[in-house]
């Protein structure tokens, strides 16, 4: 049997993802008469969790996006203390986060369009619920996300898109003087009033999301990512071209739809993530989840196989041997398809 580490009522299992502030580990629910249940356990960096400051703002949002139900939206389900360290529980997905599904496409070539209108209409809905989530008085949190991003999209063999880190998101915009290099990744879909340092409400998101929608339709960027200065210039003054000029498929309605999305002014754009939202179904149809599943299957087929077989291998308490092997197959993997994948076009 696998030797784990019990946090709670929580086994915790092996690493799958790394970012700057926390790693992302499987995870199983450790509960009586032989239930079990696969989740996903994110694990604060050690600089972060000695840092009581970033500890309790770290708490405080996973605690309040809890309040956030809607399937659209990872949920969270825990937060655990143990021995000093802070873990967040979320309902494990299986999929793709939507940067990595885009770069496995051949150069130059977006999302087709019914698909990329039925993964934003999906993000634009989970937004929504996040935007209009209540406390258990009622009462509006009036929380904003503040890091939407195809990173922060995920999207799997059921087809429906969601949206996930809320609560580390927020508390990455209130580090961005003290931990720059934490969301320098992410500058790129940034909007105009988080680059001034103005203060922010729904609206942001609903730049952030048509941002990603604008490059799943065109399969380029919209702002360079590796030139800070450039791209904090082009957020404020460059000019925003339609999508269409790039993606043969989009026709003015959807240009509009993109476009007024992308308004530098908030109160230019539209009023919340469902109006844009409802604005895209009403001049396309988004793909259906099966339609948009299996483009997921086709694309990311090998890496979800993979990671399927190494779930397995945990919740039956394969040797730690094999669990490596697993492992070592789908690293391999990805970074097999990284050498065969060429560079997404920058503007």
């Amino acid at each position: 049997m696998v030797s784990e580490r019990i946090v709670g009522r929580y086994a915790l299992g092996e690493k799958i993802a790394a970012g700057g502030m926390a790693t992302v580990h499987l995870g199983r629910i450790v509960g009586s008469l032989g239930y079990t249940r696969t989740v996903a356990i994110k694990r604060l960096r050690e600089r972060f969790s000695t840092d009581p400051k970033f500890v309790s703002m770290f708490v405080d949002e996973a605690r309040l996006t809890a309040r956030v139900r809607h399937p659209n939206v990872v949920p969270t389900l825990d937060v655990v203390v143990d021995s000093g360290e802070v873990f967040v529980v979320l309902e494990y997905v299986h999929g793709e986060a939507l940067h990595r599904l885009t770069r496995a496409l051949p150069k130059g070539q977006g999302v087709p369009l019914r698909i990329a209108a039925g993964i934003a209409f999906g993000t634009l809905l989970g937004l929504h619920a996040a935007h209009d989530a209540r406390n258990e008085r009622g009462e509006p949190l009036r929380i904003v996300h503040r890091d939407v991003s195809p990173q922060n999209v995920l999207v799997g063999p059921d087809g429906v898109p969601r949206v996930l880190d809320f609560g580390v998101a927020k508390a990455i915009g209130r580090m961005r003087t003290t931990e720059d290099k934490e969301v320098k990744g992410k500058i790129a879909y940034l909007s105009p009033e988080q680059v001034q340092g103005q203060a922010l409400d729904q609206r942001t998101d609903v730049y952030a999301a048509a941002v990603v929608f604008w490059e799943l339709l065109t399969g380029t960027r919209l702002f360079r990512a590796d030139e800070t200065p450039a791209v904090l210039y082009a957020i404020l003054n460059g000019e925003v071209e339609p999508p269409s000029k790039y993606a043969s498929e989009v026709g003015p309605d959807v240009d509009t739809i993109v476009l007024r999305g992308l308004a530098r002014k908030p109160d230019d754009r539209w009023p919340t993530a469902r109006a844009m939202a409802l604005a895209l179904e009403a001049c396309v149809a988004p793909a259906t989840a099966p339609h948009i599943g299996a483009w997921v299957e086709r694309i990311a087929h090998d890496t979800l196989a993979q990671r399927a077989r190494l779930i397995a291998a945990t919740e039956s308490g394969t040797s730690p041997a094999t669990l490596d092997e697993v492992l070592a197959e789908i690293k391999a993997s990805e970074e097999h398809t990284q050498q065969d994948l060429v560079p997404v076009p920058e503007r």
